[in-house]
């Protein structure tokens, strides 16, 4: 199981689509993969057709988003990197601790990206844990499919407190009679009601780094 994620929404803004693909699959990914400790990175596009359009995930180890090999990264850019980034309608970074992962054990993310991010208030963390590993990931792991959810805690940036990750073979789990019986229990209810913050996406696998 990876330490955790560094997690980058992006939206290209003023730079061309095709300028924006070949600067972040050419240059700004595989420089992250130069990092010990940055093991394998992914990008995504939207399929829910909200914003922000794009997305990259990068698997990490303990600390390597603190090391001098990463804070380098940002001082050595090159111009078009820098010229790039300040383009950008939003760079949004975030790092994660990784605290658990169950179903299949993939080696690269499913075609289906569905990502959940919420916050409770402390004192219902623990019933949101208990909701998860007790009826929420066996209820969702049921559903024809569903290969895998990795949830993690939020260590830097501006988010929900906690996030999952669900991998899926296609959009048609969402139709499945186990999805809906799973998002419809009265403990989801009561959960999401109880949510201080909460964001749901939906995003389709374009490349892997590594």
């Amino acid at each position: 199981m990876a330490d955790g994620l560094l997690f980058a929404y992006t939206d290209p803004g003023r730079v061309p689509l095709d300028e924006f693909h070949d600067w972040y699959d050419s240059e700004h990914g595989p420089a992250r993969l130069t990092v010990p400790g940055i093991t394998a990175g992914y990008r995504f596009r939207a399929l829910d057709e909200a914003a922000p359009p794009w997305l990259a995930i990068y698997e990490t180890q303990a600390g390597a988003v603190d090391s001098p090999e990463y804070q380098a990264l940002a001082p050595s850019a090159s111009a078009r990197e820098k010229k790039v980034l300040a383009d950008l309608a939003l760079l949004d970074r975030r790092v994660y601790e990784q605290v658990s992962s169950d179903g299949a054990e993939l080696e690269r993310p499913g075609p289906v990206l569905m990502i959940v991010s919420m916050s409770v208030p402390t004192a219902l963390e623990d019933d949101m844990a208990a909701w998860y590993a007790e009826e929420h990931i066996p209820m969702l792991l049921a559903a024809p499919g569903w290969q895998r959810i990795r949830r993690y805690r939020l260590c830097a940036g501006t988010a929900p407190a906690w996030l999952s990750l669900h991998d899926l073979a296609s959009m048609d789990v969402f139709d499945t009679p186990e999805y809906k019986a799973a998002v419809s229990t009265p403990w989801r209810n009561r959960m999401v009601d109880s949510a201080t913050a909460r964001d749901k996406r939906v995003f389709g696998f374009h490349k892997s780094f590594g």
